[in-house]
């Protein structure tokens, strides 16, 4: 199955996790099924945060569809959320936030339903059928 016949490319998907190794097995992933032209990596919370911030000012490139770990140092993913939505970095744009994360506890799942940006969950790492599902759901050329 061609990916590339059945979506376009996205222009950019952000990938935001301190773990290097998930980081280098999605990217791949995603290269391979070339689902979005480009992909940036931000180590944490607070990376992605001022890219996002700079895109607003700059009007430079924003992401279609952030994946964003729940746990990482300096700012995890629910205080990337806080910020997110208080700063209104939101508004006017279709970015689809998906969450990752290794260890979902029930507190944090249910915590997550509280963002209207937060589309859904997966676990680490992303597979094939993931990324299908996505596309599919997201992305399908009308």
């Amino acid at each position: 199955m061609d990916m590339k016949t059945q979506f376009e490319p996205l222009n950019m998907i952000m990938l935001v996790d301190d773990d290097d190794t998930t980081n280098f097995v999605n990217k791949r992933l995603l290269t391979k099924l070339g689902v979005a032209k480009e992909i940036l990596i931000k180590k944490n919370g607070a990376e992605a945060l001022e890219y996002l911030q700079e895109s607003a000012r700059q009007g430079i490139a924003y992401p279609d569809l952030i994946f964003l770990d729940i746990k990482m140092p300096v700012m995890d993913g629910f205080s990337f959320l806080d910020e997110y939505q208080s700063q209104n970095l939101a508004q006017n744009n279709s970015m689809i936030i998906l969450m990752l994360t290794s260890s979902a506890s029930f507190y944090d799942l249910e915590r997550l339903k509280e963002y209207d940006s937060v589309k859904k969950h997966f676990s680490k790492s992303l597979t094939e059928n993931d990324i299908k599902e996505i596309m599919a759901e997201y992305y399908q050329k009308k």
